[in-house]
């Protein structure tokens, strides 16, 4: 007679699967690919129209597939805010406003974090896991660690923020688009390295054995008990 398996624990999806597979990456990058070159060859209203369908083909792909469709539906979201907020402006470099501005929110809000000592990677992270704040906060080393990958963060999104801006304000909307590119999956994939590194290090150090606290020595005298009246006397 067998003896019953314990069930097995079902493996955590890493970030690469919570972005939808390599496929979900590389959809994301595609509506601005495709606003580039539409724009650059026929012109502004043509490459609105264009991002906005290879998002939506890319999100009907995903549901034939039966793929997770959350990425291609904020991909879809997104171009459509970038698409909106271009035909308002009027300009084609106003599809990239919107992640400019967003990149400034994002690096602030993450300053903010560490100025209050809650780094905001070690905050999502263990708020995903689902194991509380207390416990990794109460480490230094750890703390430290998810300090190094917030600031990572930090110089990512203040990177984008300067660089695209400048590019913004200096009507350089076709190599805004590349910098952008340059810019989006690169920087993120080496932010995400410093994440995982962080979170591989808190994972670590929380699976340490915490050491039981040393036994001090009893400072109270020894009681004696008095000698017994049968006993016989010391000589």
């Amino acid at each position: 007679m067998t003896e019953p398996q314990p069930p097995q624990e079902s493996a955590e999806p890493t970030l690469l699967e919570q972005m939808g597979g390599l496929s979900g990456v590389v959809a994301s990058v595609v509506p601005v690919i495709v606003f580039v070159l539409v724009n650059a060859i026929t012109g502004f209203g043509v490459a609105l129209w264009a991002a906005l369908g290879s998002s939506v083909v890319i999100a009907v792909v995903r549901l034939v597939r039966r793929e997770r469709l959350q990425p291609a539906v904020s991909g879809a979201i997104g171009v459509g805010l970038c698409a909106f907020i271009a035909f308002r402006v009027g300009e084609a470099k106003g599809f990239f406003l919107l992640g400019i501005w967003a990149s400034l929110a994002y690096a602030a809000v993450f300053v903010v974090s560490l100025l209050v000592r809650y780094p905001l990677v070690g905050v999502i992270w263990h708020g995903l896991r689902g194991d509380g704040q207390r416990r990794w906060r109460a480490d230094r080393r750890i703390v430290r660690a998810y300090d190094v990958a917030t600031l990572t963060w930090v110089l990512v999104f203040a990177a984008r923020f300067v660089v695209q801006r400048w590019l913004y304000d200096n009507n350089e909307t076709t190599t805004l688009g590349i910098v952008r590119l340059a810019m989006g999956l690169p920087l993120t994939v080496v932010a995400t390295a410093v994440t995982v590194w962080a979170a591989r290090k808190a994972s670590r150090l929380l699976a340490e054995p915490t050491e039981p606290p040393p036994i001090e020595p009893s400072t109270e005298p020894l009681l004696t008990q008095p000698p017994s009246p049968d006993s016989p006397p010391l000589i």
